[in-house]
């Protein structure tokens, strides 16, 4: 890959904005499908562990909670889903568990804008 399309990708994957998750810590660059590029970057993610989100601290915990599900409902279901039992199930989990789906969300939202990108390029 010449040095200023990567340059170029660099930059732009620097301007996506996901909370609590820095995109170049977990991507390589020379490792994009660029004819798939969307795909190829979450499957670095996953494989690299990036959306998977951990907060640690019942006060951490507990503040992301009450700012992104106070009533519980969400996380707790989310918690069912993967088989956990409600004895199993404490603030730290719930929270890590909700973060981890919202950096996911926030990912896939993205996925327009990354695709136009990457698509431009191809038109280059």
């Amino acid at each position: 890959m010449k040095t200023a399309l990567k340059n170029q990708i660099e930059t732009f994957l620097k301007s996506l904005e996901i909370d609590n998750l820095e995109l170049m810590d977990y991507i390589n660059i020379e490792e994009i499908e660029l004819n798939n590029a969307f795909d190829s970057i979450y499957g670095q993610l996953d494989d690299n562990g990036a959306l998977n989100i951990e907060i640690v601290y019942y006060s951490n915990a507990m503040q992301y909670l009450s700012e992104n599900d106070n009533s519980l409902n969400e996380s707790i279901n989310i918690a069912l889903d993967l088989g956990y039992e409600l004895k199993n199930i404490n603030s730290e989990l719930l929270a890590s568990l909700l973060a981890s789906q919202n950096a996911r969300n926030d990912f896939y939202q993205l996925e327009t804008k990354i695709d136009t990108f990457f698509n431009s390029l191809e038109e280059e």
